[in-house]
C-alpha cells in the first residue's frame, strides 16, 4: 500500500496526497467473516499483552510496598518494638532485629552511599562508533528508547562498540539527564549512549539497588529540574549524596527470597510480551494476505499461549 499512496502522492518539499487520489486506491480485504476471525486471533495475543501489564503493575506494587516497609519504614523493627503481632511469616521475621540503633537504623544495619553500593557505567559519545552495516549493528540506546523502546528511527552504532557498552535483556539503566527515569531493559541487544548509566554490583542483588535508585529518583528528578536551561540533570556527587541502608548480607540474602522473584517475573512478562507483539505483527501480513490460513495460525496459537 505504502507504493500505491507513493505513487499517487505530489509535492516536493512535503510529500502528500489528495483525498480524490486517497479514494481511488483499492484494497483487497478477506470476506467479513474471515476479518472476524483474523481480529479474534490478533485480539487474543493484545488480551495477553494486556494481562501482562496489569500482572507487571501489581508484582511492581508488591515489591515497592515490601521494600518501603523493611528498608525505608523499619515496620517489622518498630512493630517488636511496640510489642505488636507479627504480620510476616516466622522465617522473615525473625531476620529483623527488634530495636533501632542509636542513629534511627535496625541495629546491625549500615548507611552507605548510593554510588557505593552499585557501579554506575555512564554510555558513549556513540557517533565515534558509526554502523558500517545495518544488518550487523546495535540500536543506540538513547533515553527515547529508554521511554518507548527501539524503533526504525533509532541511531544505529557499530557492533565494536566495547563489550561493557552492549546492554542485554535483565540490564538496569538510568537515564541521568532530561526528565530522569530507571527501568530494567527488555528490548534487545543494543548500546549504551551517553547520559544514560547502566547500573550494576559486584555486592549487592539488582533488585536491592533497582529499588534504592527508585526511592532516591523523584529527588534526583527536582535537582535535575532544578539545573534545567535545555536539559537538567543530576552529577555523581548526587549519587555520593544519596544515603542506602544495607542490612547484614545474610539477612539480605534470605529476603531476596521474597524480593528477587518479582522482578524476574516482571522482566519474563515483559520479554513475553515483546515475543507476543512481534507474533501479532508477523501475523497480521500473513493473515489478510492469505498466505497463512486461519486454521494453522489459530493451531499456532495453542501452542504459544
Amino acid at each position: 500500500m505504502q507504493t500505491k499512496l507513493l505513487g499517487r502522492s505530489t509535492g516536493t518539499t512535503v510529500v502528500g496526497i489528495k483525498q480524490s487520489e486517497l479514494r481511488k486506491i483499492e484494497l483487497t480485504l478477506p470476506p467479513i467473516g474471515e476479518q472476524r476471525a483474523i481480529a479474534h486471533i490478533l485480539g487474543t495475543l493484545d488480551d495477553k499483552i494486556e494481562l501482562n501489564r496489569r500482572r507487571n503493575q501489581t508484582l511492581e506494587a508488591m515489591a515497592r510496598a515490601l521494600f518501603q516497609d523493611w528498608f525505608v519504614d523499619f515496620g517489622p523493627v518498630r512493630t517488636k518494638m511496640e510489642g505488636r503481632e507479627p504480620y510476616l511469616p516466622a522465617d522473615l521475621w525473625q531476620l529483623f532485629t527488634d530495636r533501632l540503633d542509636d542513629e534511627g537504623k535496625p541495629e546491625g544495619w549500615s548507611e552507605r552511599p548510593l554510588d557505593e553500593i552499585a557501579d554506575f557505567l555512564n554510555g558513549l559519545a556513540l557517533q565515534k562508533f558509526p554502523a558500517t552495516d545495518p544488518d550487523d549493528s546495535l540500536p543506540v540506546i538513547k533515553i527515547a528508547e529508554l521511554r518507548n523502546g527501539v524503533s526504525a528511527k533509532s541511531d544505529r552504532a557499530s557492533r565494536e562498540v566495547p563489550a561493557k557498552y552492549i546492554i542485554k535483556d535483565g540490564d538496569f539503566l538510568f537515564s541521568w539527564s532530561g526528565s530522569l527515569l530507571a527501568k530494567f531493559w527488555t528490548e534487545g541487544e543494543g548500546a549504551l549512549n551517553q547520559h544514560l548509566f547502566k547500573v550494576t554490583s559486584e555486592s549487592y542483588p539488582i533488585w536491592f539497588v533497582s529499588h534504592w535508585v527508585h526511592h532516591h529518583l523523584e529527588e534526583f528528578q527536582a535537582i535535575a529540574a532544578s539545573k534545567a536551561t535545555t536539559m537538567g540533570h543530576i552529577q555523581r556527587g548526587h549519587l555520593k549524596a544519596a544515603m542506602t541502608l544495607c542490612p547484614p548480607e545474610n539477612v539480605l540474602e534470605r529476603l531476596g527470597v521474597v524480593m528477587a522473584p518479582l522482578v524476574e517475573q516482571s522482566i519474563h512478562n515483559e520479554l513475553e510480551s515483546r515475543g507476543l507483539a512481534q507474533l501479532r505483527d508477523t501475523l497480521l501480513p500473513k493473515l489478510i494476505s492469505g498466505e497463512l490460513r486461519i486454521a494453522d495460525a489459530e493451531k499456532f496459537l495453542e501452542k504459544s499461549l
